[in-house]
């Protein structure tokens, strides 16, 4: 399962098999230093089997992550540029233009009118990385808020989460279009099979969701999300009808069609607009937050297209 120098030192502590980790470790690569990301933030959510909860907050891992986060960071103002001042009341208008400038390639025109069978199962098997623990990273944000930023927060997140009702959270809706493609529903079970770039995206909202200091860029990446999902989503849902995906198949899809139009204007106004007139010093973290959720996912998709333009998988091995 290790990639490389990194990953390779913390699956071998945790396993019980390693020595003790380096307080400075550098990853060989990209690959390498996302699963040894991803590794470490598992622990705050459902752990790894076999490995005991306290290793969440040992110090020792804390400071090897630590050092990982700093070499994640760091690419990430090369990439979208650092956090910079903003009016907090242009911040709404911000994520507009953030969202208005992205031109990456169009992954969801593809899979809507060209995509084969197999290459829309790969793309499922790369985002369930993610949806089957969505809407938890950026739950963090939660007790860190107070007020209508917090109570916006909530009022997306419940949807997020089926209002209460099992069957209509987003994480079993798309277990439905896993299952049409007869994948394995099991948390975490295609981590070893996605490279880097989908490790990154999900290690992003971790790097925000997991420090409180960096609340305001979990906010934004949200309110990014939120904002560009409606008509993907339609776009996918269409593609999946194409392949004869039945209603089960597309009832995530078609959930975040509806749900993030309405979703879009919480996120841009009630949350982030009201989140950066309460806490103004914060507010170009919103913007830097949106900005670092796209360019990877731009990463990601071109990383997709051009596996598939080129007549080979886009997983690993």
């Amino acid at each position: 399962m290790a990639r490389g120098t990194a990953s390779s030192a913390v699956i071998d502590t945790l396993s019980g098999s390693g020595t003790a980790l380096p307080s400075e470790p550098v990853p060989d690569d990209d690959e390498d230093l996302h699963l040894a990301l991803f590794v470490c933030y598992e622990l705050a959510y459902r752990g790894w089997d076999g490995v005991a909860d306290e290793w969440e907050w040992d110090p020792d891992l804390i400071r090897f992550r630590g050092a990982l986060e700093r070499r994640f960071e760091s690419a990430l103002h090369d990439l979208a540029g650092p956090p910079e001042p903003v009016d907090p009341g242009a911040v709404a208008d911000g994520l507009a233009a953030v969202v208005a400038a992205d031109d990456g390639p169009s992954l969801s025109g593809y899979l809507r009118g060209r995509a084969t069978y197999e290459q829309f199962r790969e793309f499922v098997t790369h985002r369930s990385v993610y949806h089957l623990r969505e809407a938890d990273p950026h739950t963090w944000a939660i007790p860190r808020l107070s007020g209508r930023p917090k109570a916006a927060l909530i009022e997306i997140q419940a949807d997020e989460y089926g209002n209460g009702r099992t069957p209509r959270m987003h994480q079993e809706l798309f277990k439905q279009t896993m299952r049409w493609f007869e994948l394995d529903l099991t948390y975490g079970a295609n981590v070893a099979m996605v490279g880097g770039p989908t490790l990154a995206i999900n290690n992003l909202m971790s790097l925000f969701g997991l420090h409180r200091r960096r609340r305001g860029m979990l906010l934004g990446h949200l309110a990014a999300y939120e904002m560009t999902s409606s008509l993907p989503n339609r776009a996918y849902a269409a593609g999946l009808r194409r392949l004869g995906g039945d209603s089960a198949a597309t009832a995530f899809y078609d959930e975040h069609v509806e749900a993030d139009a309405v979703h879009e204007q919480i996120a841009a106004h009630d949350m982030c607009g009201s989140f950066a007139a309460a806490e103004p010093e914060l507010a170009g973290d919103v913007l830097f937050g949106a900005r670092c959720a796209l360019a990877l996912d731009t990463i990601w998709a071109g990383t997709l297209l051009a596996a598939w333009e080129e007549g080979r998988s886009a997983l690993r091995g």
